[in-house]
């Protein structure tokens, strides 16, 4: 039972008890009333007292053993009945007993139900009825008693009966109305409460973005009144996340309390703030006129992030990252202006963070374009329209192809290609590279096979993986997956990890590494010292292969710089086991220097760009001979 119910429950057992009160106390007022008057009356009058005083008896029996509705039945027919019939044994419609009547009435309108009060004044009308037409047609003589001292008696104990119970009902119905008056307060006041937590943000005490867009609409009729510019600042706070991690979520809680008093203190009285998401602000400037002014605040609420905060025995220091959209320039619409005040924000965490941005139509267009390319990219992925080209390795001591890297191309209907740069990344953004990534890997395995049947067995293709592609923990199978339908071995695999994906690789990424290492493939290092090159990785997960990012193969013949440190890297990975492959190799005097300085394989223009597979087996067959 909720707790509504339970208070219905509890408020109906209130007023039943409180109505068996009342029934008990005008049982016993009226008991006492009727004793009273039996001592005045006599003959007839007197039998009739005595009955009431029985029935009367009986309902305050009924009402004490918890029956309330009994009770009231059986105390307001007995006095109907019992007033009834003095009224016929004395003076008919004139008698003093018809005054009880109406008392009769308001006892069961408030005590009884809407049964027994239609039944009373139904039986009070036709008893009236009755004594009045047995008057008029002479069937019926009342008798008019003379005026004596037992007719007060009569009328006192009428009237203090009906005014006792009266009393004791009106007061009830008192203290109901002040009841009512007050639970109107405290639902009144609860709404207005319920109203306040649900525009304020209970952490801060900020209001929270339900309020925006009608403080945004009042603002901006102020502004257009007055001729101003309203701005839009949208802050999102960097590394907030980290805080969280490391010292508990009280700890960020603390955190965002202490930047809400900061930035409290730098609003005009005319500006606004609210808490717009979980560490995300969104401030409403009015009146100011340059964007000189709009920089100054901007910076200066960029420094109240930037310094440092106290949070419980613990010194952080995070920043902000603040994009700026302004009306009338950038639009009157709330919607549209918060979300280029969004994308300008997100601009400036990618310019570097802890800076401000103004929108710009460039970053709309850029938007507008990511989005129809993500569409194009659906679209593709459903029909296949991607081809995989193969970019062959030439082992520097035989001079043949004994693998082959798999690279991803995208075909227009007008011959072109959308560079993989311009849509990988929006791949791995979207997670649409879970579904080409396994596509690639399936169509790389089964071209392999292919080779090797046509005369090259100890053919192995090499396959990049991206660090999305581990998250949903599925990669082992897909691998198993693919050389099953390309009954291709395990060994003729090679995985293409990238230093980032390893640096930043956590039990998920370890655990998965190993068991695909456990099925036989093998792994390589693409881009070696590109990135915080870590030769601890390298034995962690069993690579075999290292290659040597293109950007210092570039320049080995024309720079002595980075020849030293080309050498250092082979004869490093030498030492560990590992097989070196060196990236972007475009002239013979690079391959010459490759030679001499140690390096086992390499790829690049210099022998073919990346082809198609019909392309690809030419090239196999002319290196054979």
């Amino acid at each position: 039972m909720d707790i509504g119910s339970l208070q219905q429950v509890v408020s109906y057992q209130s007023m039943q008890q409180l109505k068996i009160k009342r029934l008990l106390q005008i049982s016993g007022s009226t008991l006492s009333g009727l004793l009273l008057a039996l001592v005045f009356a006599s003959g007839g009058v007197k039998l009739i007292i005595l009955a009431g005083c029985v029935m009367l008896v009986l309902s305050a029996i009924l009402a004490f053993y918890q029956h309330p509705l009994s009770s009231a039945y059986i105390l307001l027919w007995s006095m109907t009945l019992m007033l009834t019939a003095l009224a016929f044994y004395s003076g008919g419609i004139r008698d003093l007993a018809v005054l009880g009547f109406p008392g009769v009435l308001v006892f069961a309108a408030i005590l009884g139900d809407l049964s027994l009060f239609v039944s009373l004044l139904t039986a009070i009308l036709l008893s009236c009825c009755a004594l009045v037409s047995l008057d008029i047609y002479g069937w019926y003589h009342p008798h008019i008693p003379k005026t004596a001292w037992n007719s007060l008696v009569y009328v006192a104990v009428i009237l203090s009966v009906s005014g006792f119970s009266v009393y004791l009902l009106s007061r009830d119905l008192h203290r109901l109305m002040k009841a009512l008056q007050q639970e109107n307060i405290r639902v009144h006041d609860s709404q207005a409460e319920l109203i306040r937590l649900t525009q304020h943000d209970a952490l801060t005490g900020l209001p929270n973005r339900t309020t925006a867009e009608p403080m945004f609409k009042q603002l901006l009729g102020e502004c257009q009144q007055r001729g101003e510019r309203l701005v839009l600042l949208f802050l999102d706070l960097d590394y907030f996340k980290p805080v969280n991690d490391a010292l508990g979520h009280s700890a960020g809680d603390l955190l965002l309390q202490q930047l809400a008093d900061r930035l409290r203190n730098e609003l005009a009285p005319r500006d606004y703030i609210c808490r717009f998401g979980g560490d995300e602000f969104l401030l409403l400037l009015p009146g100011i006129v340059t964007d000189a002014e709009v920089i100054a605040r901007a910076e200066r609420i960029l420094l109240q992030t930037s310094q440092h905060f106290q949070l419980m025995q613990t010194q952080v220091e995070i920043s902000g990252s603040l994009g700026i959209s302004v009306v009338p320039r950038d639009g009157v619409d709330f919607a549209p202006l918060l979300k280029r005040a969004d994308m300008a924000m997100f601009q400036a965490k990618t310019s570097g963070r802890n800076i401000w941005r103004f929108y710009d139509e460039v970053m709309d267009k850029a938007n507008v374009d990511k989005f129809n390319l993500l569409q194009k990219l659906r679209v593709a992925l459903k029909e296949q329209q991607f081809q995989l080209y193969y970019q062959p390795k030439i082992n520097l001591q035989t001079g043949l192809i004994d693998s082959a890297e798999a690279l991803v191309r995208w075909p227009q209907a007008d011959g072109s290609f959308i560079a993989p740069q311009d849509f990988i990344g929006l791949c791995e953004e979207s997670g649409l590279i879970n579904e080409l990534g396994y596509w690639v890997l399936v169509e790389a395995c089964k071209a392999c096979r292919r080779w090797q049947l046509h005369g090259y067995p100890d053919m192995t293709i090499a396959v990049n993986l991206s660090f999305v592609q581990f998250r949903d923990g599925l990669l082992e199978a897909k691998v198993q997956q693919a050389l099953r339908e390309a009954q291709l071995p395990a060994a003729a695999l090679e995985l293409e990890l990238t230093e980032s994906l390893l640096i930043g690789e956590g039990d998920n990424i370890s655990r998965q590494l190993a068991q695909l290492g456990g099925l036989g493939v093998s792994f390589a290092i693409d881009d070696f010292g590109t990135g915080y090159s870590n030769l601890g990785y390298l034995r962690r997960f069993n690579a075999t292969t290292l290659k040597i990012d293109k950007s210092f193969i570039h320049s080995l013949c024309m720079s002595d710089r980075d020849e030293p440190l080309v050498h250092a890297i082979i004869q490093m990975g030498h030492s560990l086991g590992l097989k070196i492959v060196a990236e972007g190799v475009e002239d013979a005097a690079t391959l010459e220097r490759l030679k001499l300085l140690g390096c086992d394989s390499a790829q690049g223009y210099y022998w073919s760009k990346p082809v198609a597979e019909a392309e690809f087996l030419k090239l196999l067959a002319s290196r054979r001979q």
